[in-house]
């Protein structure tokens, strides 16, 4: 036995032998069988091998060592080659079919090689490409200082990536993504740089439609609030030094009609005609932007005087004054206009915008068709209004609101027929407000109906109250507002007050005005056959000042028309008040309907109102609103009849 070594032993001896050729040929055979053999393995010798093995070590053994060294390394050699071809192999087919253009220079900027996607990018061939310096793709849009950094990288920290604009061989510029990198030989200087980039027109479009979205209103064009707050910001500082800037805010008058009656598609039309018809009366330095809805601005940068803010708004008020064409139907659409102008009325962007809507709310209620220039005082005016709408909003919970009550008497008998309740503030500071100084801001606002829930429900609580007390049988009249009409629950919500109070419904009497029952006269009469299926009245407040179809009013179940305070004040006189009053009276009558005049002050109106045969009245001549202790001390000692009623009024013919 041979130890451990009796593998190499063997294979060395196979090797070589200097007494016969035959036994070298298997002496190579047994270095063949040592070499594939896995080192420490488990050797099957081969009979050849054993015969050389059993033979005296001779002096050739070590060159048969050597050789069996040198057949293995061969073996390995040839395949790390095979290895390494298979890799030049792949690394060709990664370069010719990358999807980025690729360019290999020399450290004197000469191009080596390209692949297609080079090509394809910059629409140079590989034998135009190839030798030249790849300044040839120069845009001019960097200048040497750019390079000279981009340069410094790539040799310092041996990788430069970033954006740049090159020039393709058509001379279009476009933008790419660049990456640069050097390679480096064993002493660890650069030969060669490969560059590999890929044109990112496509993205930037993206980007720049991304951009202009955020900024821009999809409908219009124009830019956005956005935009314009920028805008304004910048025009702002250069106001500095450049003269003053005037901003225009623009809200279209009753808009909201042209979406209601021919649809929403019509009123972006009209809102990119709008649009169009302001570009035409600005500069290009201007900006008019759509700050959302049907509300647009104009800013005026560097205006030498606010004159021009003024000219402006009517050069708008003018461009509005022809027609819309929607679908071949003409849309006429008017503008209110705030006019704020810097450094007069603010050098802060939020400020001047806060302004120029106040203003233009100002031109809205005298309104609209118009401009409002900021003042001082109508930025107290808006300060104090939303004091008052905060105090109000308070009112209700602090038990500050509270009813007053009107009667209302029959002019044949001078019986009393019921009384209207009338909603009233009893501020903690200010005293009683009058309603038209809060009315008007809770329908603004919305707060009318939590408002007017209150107040139906304290008039039915109130006339189940006088029930109880022994009150003859009245009629209690409540106003109802625009937003509580138009709820789609109003019936549903007046029958729960009625049935919580354990109330005839005929004691409930509701007022709407002339011009809510005429705005969705189908909704209207819908609304008014659900009121009366339940027994409850409904009369028409404020009629005459509306603008009525007799055809419609027809069709409503209305009992009771109330002639308004404006046509009462002067009957007395002899004008043409007098014949507007009888030709109502008679017309009411003719329909059916029993007539209440309001605003009664003289006894000279109360005596013409009886002559025409009417119905019923109210006013100062009988009784101010007041409190209900008030009135029931006074009903009392009237006995339910106005002292002063006079003779009783001869049959209608």
């Amino acid at each position: 036995m041979l130890g451990s070594g009796a593998g190499v032993v063997v294979s060395a001896a196979a090797w070589w032998d200097v007494t016969e050729a035959g036994q070298s040929r298997g002496a190579c055979q047994a270095a063949a069988d040592w070499a594939t053999l896995p080192p420490g393995g488990a050797r099957r010798v081969s009979p050849a091998a054993a015969r050389a093995a059993e033979a005296p070590f001779a002096a050739g053994a070590f060159a048969a060592l050597l050789l069996a060294l040198a057949l293995t390394v061969g073996r390995r050699f040839v395949r790390t080659h095979e290895q390494n071809e298979q890799s030049r192999r792949l690394a060709a087919t990664v370069f010719e079919g990358s999807g980025d253009a690729v360019l290999i220079t020399t450290p004197d900027a000469r191009i080596v090689q390209v692949n297609p996607a080079f090509s394809a990018v910059t629409g140079y061939s590989a034998e135009e490409a190839i030798g030249r310096n790849p300044s040839m793709l120069a845009s001019g849009r960097q200048d040497a200082q750019f390079y000279r950094a981009m340069w410094q990288a790539v040799l310092t920290v041996g990788v430069w990536q970033g954006e740049i604009w090159n020039r393709r061989k058509n001379g279009e510029l476009y933008p790419e993504w660049l990456s640069i990198r050097s390679v480096y030989d064993r002493s660890g200087k650069p030969t060669y740089f490969v560059a590999s980039f890929s044109d990112i027109t496509e993205t930037k479009r993206a980007q720049e439609r991304l951009a202009h979205q955020a900024y821009h209103d999809a409908l219009t064009g124009l830019p956005n609030r956005t935009l314009f707050r920028d805008r304004l910001d910048r025009a702002l500082v250069g106001a500095r030094t450049h003269g003053k800037v005037a901003l225009l805010f623009i809200d279209l008058d009753r808009f909201n009609l042209v979406n209601d009656s021919l649809g929403h598609a019509a009123g972006d039309h009209v809102l990119q005609c709008v649009a169009a018809r302001l570009k035409e009366i600005v500069q290009e330095t201007d900006t008019i932007a759509r700050i959302g809805g049907d509300e647009f601005a104009i800013l005026l940068p560097g205006v030498g005087h606010g004159e021009q803010g003024i000219a402006t708004a009517e050069r708008v008020r003018a461009a509005f004054a022809q027609p819309f064409v929607v679908d071949g139907q003409e849309v006429f659409v008017s503008a209110s206009i705030g006019i704020t102008r810097s450094p007069d009325d603010g050098r802060d962007v939020d400020v001047l915008m806060q302004r120029a809507g106040t203003s233009m709310y100002r031109a809205r209620k005298r309104g609209g068709d118009g401009f409002h220039l900021y003042t001082e005082a109508l930025d107290r005016h808006g300060r104090g209004r939303l004091q008052r709408e905060n105090q109000l909003r308070r009112a209700l919970e602090a038990g500050q609101l509270l009813l007053h009550y009107q009667p209302q008497f029959e002019l044949a008998t001078g019986r009393l027929r019921g009384v209207e309740a009338l909603l009233r503030w009893q501020h903690p500071e200010l005293g009683m407000i009058p309603p038209a100084e809060f009315i008007p801001l809770a329908e603004e606002t919305g707060l009318i109906v939590p408002i007017g829930a209150w107040v139906l429900e304290t008039a039915c609580r109130q006339a189940q109250a006088w029930q109880k007390a022994g009150f003859p049988a009245m009629v209690m009249s409540v106003n109802l507002s625009v937003r509580q009409f138009f709820r789609e629950d109003i019936a549903r919500l007046v029958m729960k007050a009625i049935d919580e109070y354990c109330l005839d419904a005929r004691v409930l009497e509701l007022e709407i005005t002339e011009s809510v029952a005429m705005d969705d006269a189908a909704y209207t009469i819908r609304t008014l056959e659900a009121l009366a299926a339940g027994g409850v009245r409904v009369a028409i407040d404020d009629f005459g000042t509306g603008y009525s179809s007799l055809g419609q009013l027809k069709k409503m179940p209305v009992k009771v028309l109330k002639i308004d305070r404006a046509f009462v004040q002067d009957i007395a006189d002899g004008n043409d008040d007098v014949e507007i009053v009888s030709a109502m009276i008679t017309m009411a009558h003719r329909l059916g309907l029993k007539v209440v005049a309001e605003g009664v002050e003289t006894a000279a109106q109360l005596a013409h109102l009886r002559a025409q045969q009417c119905d019923y009245a109210q006013g100062y001549l009988f009784s101010r609103p007041v409190a209900p202790a008030d009135l029931e001390r006074r009903l009392r000692e009237w006995d339910f009849v106005y002292p002063a009623a006079p003779a009783p009024m001869p049959e209608r013919a």
